[in-house]
């Protein structure tokens, strides 16, 4: 069976995304152990609360190493939520706080004073669709504008669209799946997702 470390810093839904990915046949392992992050076959980063708090936390529990060297290594690695927004150089949460550096980009927050957003509330927090590309494994057999779950009130800024997966729009349209090669992010929740949250990460899971 295939070895998923969900690494554990103290923050996010650990449990529901462990039993997700049980439920899609992934062995799946909360962990906070560097030699059972570099051991594993893939790993998934969920993530909520505070850019800097999490980071932070990565880096206090000895987790950016093994987290580093995995990603430079080309492990299959799914973030989550925040664990999406940590890839990219920096965020403008609570000051400008340096990310992993994977992507290169800023994570913003929804401005409330933009004349789009003036009916819209802040977190985006619901269901919303997903405009994805049409020939992507990771959406293979999930249906064009299916709706996923998002709690958020930053968005990531990519500077090279190409690796933009898949876009949402609340007030403004912003990347909402994105992919380099063994790296993939969502913004939204598949764990909280229902069927098609599941079938991504069936689909995550097959490219292990």
């Amino acid at each position: 069976m295939k070895r998923v470390a969900v690494l554990d810093y103290g923050r996010g839904n650990l449990r529901s995304v462990q039993k997700a990915l049980e439920g899609v046949g992934l062995s799946a392992q909360v962990t906070r152990i560097p030699q059972e992050i570099l051991d594993a076959q893939a790993l998934v980063l969920p993530g909520v609360g505070a850019f800097r708090d999490c980071m932070g936390s990565l880096e206090r529990l000895g987790l950016l190493d093994p987290l580093l060297r995995s990603l430079e290594a080309g492990k299959p690695f799914l973030g989550i939520c925040l664990g999406l927004q940590i890839l990219f150089d920096e965020s403008e949460e609570f000051g400008p706080s340096p990310g992993l550096g994977f992507f290169s980009g800023r994570v913003r927050r929804f401005s409330a004073d933009a004349p789009a957003m003036k009916e819209l509330k802040i977190p985006h927090m619901g269901w919303n669709t997903v405009q994805c590309a049409p020939d992507s494994k990771l959406f293979r057999g999930i249906p064009p504008e299916t709706y996923f779950y998002f709690v958020h009130s930053y968005y990531v800024e990519p500077e090279d669209p190409q690796i933009v997966l898949g876009r949402t729009e609340y007030g403004v349209p912003f990347p909402s799946v994105v992919q380099k090669d063994h790296v993939v992010a969502t913004q939204f929740h598949p764990e909280k997702s229902q069927r098609f949250g599941l079938k991504l990460l069936e689909n995550f899971g097959a490219e292990i």
